[in-house]
C-alpha cells in the first residue's frame, strides 16, 4: 500500500510538474501578439475567464491593445478586437482558420454527437431549403398554431379576458417558445394535451440541462453534476429518438430532410438520436431569452411600446381571437414591420454575446486593417468576442448601454445599415449570429419565432410589469459568450386578454 503511495505521488508531481512546464516554457516571439499568460501555471487566467468573459476582456483590452494572446486551461487563445479586421478571419480563403474542428469537439462533448463528413453542409443545405422562403413560410403558420395552442391552451380554454395572470417574464417566454418550438419541428399527436403536457416535461429537463450547460463545456461540474448531466443525455437521445419522432405527424421537413440525410450515410439510429438533440437545444436555447429581454424593454421603454402596436395595428388590423380560440395574424406582416425589425436587431446588440473561434491549422499571419500583421502559432485558437469589440462601441454605436427601438431605423422609417468606425463603413455592424462559416443556419427561423411571439403578445394580451420601477436585472456572468444572454434573476410581471374593441 505504501507502495502505491509512492508511485501516486511521484505520478501527481511529474503530471503537475509537466502541466507547469507547459506554460512556463512558452515565451513571445517575434511579430506575435501580446502574451499574457497569467500567474497561475498551465491555468493561466482560465479562472478569470470563466468567471466573468466581459470584464476580463475588457480588462485585457485595456492592457495590451486590439490583438493579444491569453493562456486558458493550458491552451492559447487570440483574441482580435478591432471589428475592421474581422474580414480575414472570417473569411479565411486558405482555410488556416478552421470552425469545424473546434465545434466537432464541442457537439461531440456536449451532445454525444459524433460527426459525419459533408453534415455542416448538409444543415446549412437542409436550412437554406426549408428556413427561408416558402419553407420558412410554412413553418410559420406552424409555429401560429403551436403558440395557439401553447399560450391558450387545448379545447378553447383560454386566460379569461377579464383576469390578469402572474408569472415571471423568463420563464413564460422560455417556456412558451420552447414548447411552441419543441411542438413544430418534432411533431405532434392527435392528442394535444398529452402533447403539450410531454412537451411541458421535456422543457422542464431541458431547463437543468441548460443551467449546466455553461459549466458542463468548460468542465466545471462537480461530481453529481456530471452524474446529472449523463442522465439528461440519455433522457433527450431517448425522447428525441429518431425512430419515435418519425412516428408523429407534423415532423417538420427540416428534420426529417436531416434524418433521411443521415441515414442515407449510414449514421445509427442512436447516433441520430443524438443529432436530434443537438438540434434542439441549437433551434431552442436562445430564442426564449431572447424574447425575454425584447419584451422587458418594450415594458421598460413605453415610447418603444407604443411605436410597435401602431406598426401592428397598421399591418395586422385590430387583434381579435376566432371562435376556434386560434390567434388571429397574418404571418405575411412580418416581412412588413421595420419598427420590429429594429426592436429585435437591437435586443440581440444589447444581449447577444457569442464567442467565434477559429482553430489555427498552421502557422499563419494575420494582416489587421492598420497594416500591423501578426504571426499566429500552429494549434493555438483564434478568437472573436463582438459582444465588447462591435456592439458595445461608442462610435459604432453611441450610447451603447441604452436601448434604442429606433437605432436600427433611418428617418424615413427604412432599415438603417450603414455604420462607421474610423470613418469606414464597417460591415459588421452586429453580430449576434456570428458570421461566415460559423454563422447560425437556424437564424431566419429563430427570427421569425421571437418576432411572431413578440407580436402577439403585445397585440393580444395587455402586459404590465408588478413593480413598474424593477431595474433590468444584470446578465448571469457565466452566460456570457454562449449566444443570448440570460438574466441574474426573472422579473414579474401580469398579462390578460385585451378585451375586443
Amino acid at each position: 500500500m505504501a507502495l502505491w503511495g509512492l508511485m501516486l505521488g511521484i505520478l501527481l508531481v511529474a503530471t503537475v510538474g509537466y502541466l507547469c512546464l507547459l506554460g512556463l516554457f512558452r515565451q513571445r516571439r517575434p511579430q506575435e501578439p501580446p502574451l499574457d499568460k497569467g500567474s497561475v501555471p498551465w491555468l493561466g487566467h482560465a479562472i478569470a475567464f470563466r468567471k466573468n468573459t466581459f470584464e476580463f476582456l475588457k480588462q485585457m483590452r485595456t492592457k495590451h491593445g486590439d490583438v493579444f494572446t491569453v493562456q486558458l486551461g493550458g491552451q492559447y487563445f487570440t483574441f482580435v478586437m478591432d471589428p475592421l479586421s474581422f474580414g480575414p478571419i472570417l473569411k479565411d480563403a486558405q482555410r488556416k482558420l478552421d470552425f469545424t474542428k473546434y465545434a466537432e469537439k464541442l457537439v461531440l462533448k456536449v451532445f454525444g454527437y459524433d460527426t459525419v463528413p459533408g453534415d455542416h453542409r448538409m444543415i446549412h443545405s437542409a436550412s437554406t431549403k426549408y428556413l427561408m422562403g416558402d419553407g420558412l413560410e410554412d413553418l410559420n403558420e406552424t409555429m401560429l398554431d403551436s403558440l395557439s395552442l401553447v399560450i391558450l391552451g387545448p379545447m378553447s380554454q383560454s386566460p379569461d379576458a377579464s383576469c390578469w395572470h402572474e408569472d415571471g417574464l423568463f420563464h413564460f417566454c422560455y417556456n412558451a417558445l420552447f414548447k411552441a418550438g419543441y411542438l413544430s419541428l418534432f411533431g405532434h399527436t392527435k392528442n394535444k394535451e398529452q402533447d403539450l403536457l410531454q412537451a411541458e416535461e421535456v422543457f422542464a429537463e431541458f431547463l437543468k440541462f441548460d443551467r449546466l450547460f455553461p459549466r458542463f463545456v468548460y468542465s466545471l461540474l462537480g461530481p453529481c453534476e456530471w452524474l446529472e448531466v449523463g442522465r439528461l443525455q440519455r433522457l433527450f437521445h431517448k425522447t428525441l429518438s429518431a425512430q419515435h419522432n418519425l412516428e408523429k405527424d407534423g415532423v417538420s421537413n427540416w428534420i426529417a430532410y436531416m434524418l433521411q440525410f443521415l441515414g442515407e450515410h449510414g449514421v445509427a439510429p442512436a447516433m441520430q438520436d443524438k443529432f436530434n438533440f443537438m438540434m434542439l437545444w441549437v433551434s431552442q436555447g436562445n430564442t426564449g431569452p431572447t424574447a425575454f429581454w425584447a419584451l422587458l424593454f418594450l415594458l421598460k421603454h413605453p415610447e418603444a411600446m407604443r411605436a410597435l402596436r401602431e406598426e401592428a395595428a397598421r399591418v395586422l388590423g385590430e387583434a381579435r381571437l376566432d371562435a376556434g380560440r386560434s390567434f388571429n395574424f397574418k404571418v405575411s406582416a412580418l416581412h412588413h414591420s421595420p419598427v420590429l425589425d429594429s426592436v429585435m436587431e437591437e435586443t440581440l446588440r444589447l444581449q447577444a454575446a457569442p464567442t467565434l473561434l477559429r482553430a489555427v491549422n498552421g502557422d499563419h499571419i494575420l494582416k489587421m486593417a492598420s497594416g500591423e500583421k501578426y504571426q499566429l502559432r500552429n494549434g493555438d485558437t483564434v478568437a472573436l468576442f463582438p459582444y465588447l469589440s462591435v456592439h458595445m462601441d461608442p462610435e459604432i454605436h453611441p450610447d451603447p448601454t441604452a436601448f434604442k427601438y429606433d437605432r436600427f431605423l433611418n428617418p424615413n422609417g427604412s432599415r438603417k445599415v450603414n455604420f462607421y468606425k474610423a470613418g469606414k463603413k464597417i460591415h459588421h455592424y452586429t453580430m449576434p449570429w456570428g458570421s461566415g462559416m460559423s454563422i447560425c443556419p437556424g437564424r431566419f427561423l429563430a427570427l421569425s419565432e421571437m418576432k411572431l411571439f413578440v407580436l402577439l403578445m403585445i397585440t393580444h394580451f395587455d402586459l404590465e410589469l408588478v413593480d413598474p420601477d424593477t431595474p433590468v436585472p444584470p446578465v448571469d456572468p457565466q452566460r456570457w459568450g454562449f449566444g443570448t444572454t440570460q438574466p441574474s434573476h426573472d422579473v414579474r410581471f401580469r398579462y390578460r386578454l385585451r378585451p375586443p374593441e
